[in-house]
């Protein structure tokens, strides 16, 4: 089972997609894909059941981003060396962290809006991890324990924001439509490792960033672990990963999203996203 969300915006009921591609609804057995619901446990057990027992979902309807109720959205930057490189920034020796507003999130199909004077949005695809047990001074040995499933994230960054506004990075990590996630989540027993993952991202069917999950400054397991050691990690809580090289800001000239364009990016067995770019206002 590929775990989904789906449904109109504020009313996405929870469901899978099964063997055949079918998306089957999951509602009269689970009220969200939230909290408790995403222990790696609760999500084997309904993976084990037969799938045709849940009813098909007749057309297409829209996806959700496939983890609801998200607590804290956590971004870790420059995590690619060959990413820190182009864009001119040190190897750090500790992963960087910044936050993402959760009200960034959106679906996978979703527009990505450019605020009214945006000048410099990029884009950064990631693999997106979500926690699904309590996680508080856990070591990097029992970290993945602790992983309900991943997912797509595309890290779009108002660079003009990030940059040049003073404060933090979140301000221009954070508008509206910023935090794309799914289409699905798949389950942490699916993924046989997350340090070996092909990701890619194109715009305008021009690929502009490809690389493997190996390449990572700080793994997966890493990352838990120091999260962890500054704050508990809760179930549904949601954290980006960093991005390879190939970002608009790391060339020459930069490139950055313009209204019209269409983005598209998928990770290894996690499914694609799609996104046709468009200006707030």
């Amino acid at each position: 089972m590929k775990f989904v969300r789906y449904g109109q915006i504020g009313a996405e009921k929870p469901g899978f997609v099964d063997g055949d591609g079918r998306l089957r609804d999951l509602s009269a057995v689970l009220p969200d894909l939230t909290g408790d619901a995403l222990d790696p446990q609760a999500l084997a057990d309904l993976a084990a059941r037969d799938a045709s027992a849940f009813p098909e979902v007749e057309g297409k309807p829209r996806l959700g981003a496939p983890v609801g109720g998200v607590g804290k959205f956590i971004g870790i930057g420059l995590n690619y060396t060959d990413h820190a490189e182009e864009v001119g920034a040190s190897v750090p020796k500790e992963p960087v962290v910044f936050m993402k507003a959760t009200s960034s999130i959106c679906g996978p199909r979703d527009e990505i809006v450019l605020p009214r004077d945006s000048e410099a949005t990029d884009w950064e695809v990631e693999l997106a991890v979500v926690i699904g047990r309590k996680a508080k001074y856990v070591a990097a040995s029992d970290a993945l324990d602790c992983v309900a499933g991943y997912t797509i994230c595309i890290d779009v960054s108002e660079r003009s924001y990030q940059n040049e506004r003073g404060g933090q990075w979140t301000k221009g990590k954070s508008c509206d439509s910023f935090g794309p996630l799914g289409p699905w989540l798949v389950p942490a027993g699916k993924v046989r490792d997350p340090q070996q993952l092909g990701l890619w991202l194109e715009v305008d069917g021009d690929r502009k960033q490809f690389g493997s999950t190996e390449l990572m400054i700080f793994p997966v397991a890493e990352i838990i672990a120091y999260l962890s050691t500054f704050f508990t990690l809760h179930p549904g809580d949601v954290i980006v990963t960093g991005t390879p090289a190939g970002v608009g800001h790391g060339m020459s000239p930069r490139q950055y999203l313009r209204p019209g364009n269409k983005v598209e990016c998928g990770i290894d067995g996690l499914g694609e996203q799609q996104h046709f770019v468009t200006a707030d206002g």
